[in-house]
């Protein structure tokens, strides 16, 4: 394996890390702007407001992405192990 190999297969590794990270990593993004924004016009400072809603919305969002999410990672755990299986 050389270094190109090494290369692509880093790049290929942050693009699949991307993938699967990004869409949680927003959605808690939107859901705690939404939430310091409603804290914000109602002026109500409370810790729990903030934690509640945000954990169950990443839940929620993780049921519904868990799927994209598996394909993502398997094709890419299938994809690595071949070449594994080509280099030898």
């Amino acid at each position: 394996m050389d270094s190109t190999d090494v290369l692509e297969l880093s790049r290929e590794s942050i693009v699949v890390l991307l993938k699967v990270g990004a869409p949680i990593m927003l959605i808690a993004l939107l859901v705690g702007v939404g939430i310091s924004l409603l804290q914000a016009l109602t002026q109500m400072q409370e810790a729990t407001i903030s934690f509640v809603p945000k954990i169950i919305v990443l839940f929620v969002a993780l049921v519904f992405l868990m799927p994209f999410m598996l394909v993502t990672l398997t094709t890419f755990a299938e994809h690595l192990m071949d070449r594994i299986v080509a280099h030898g």
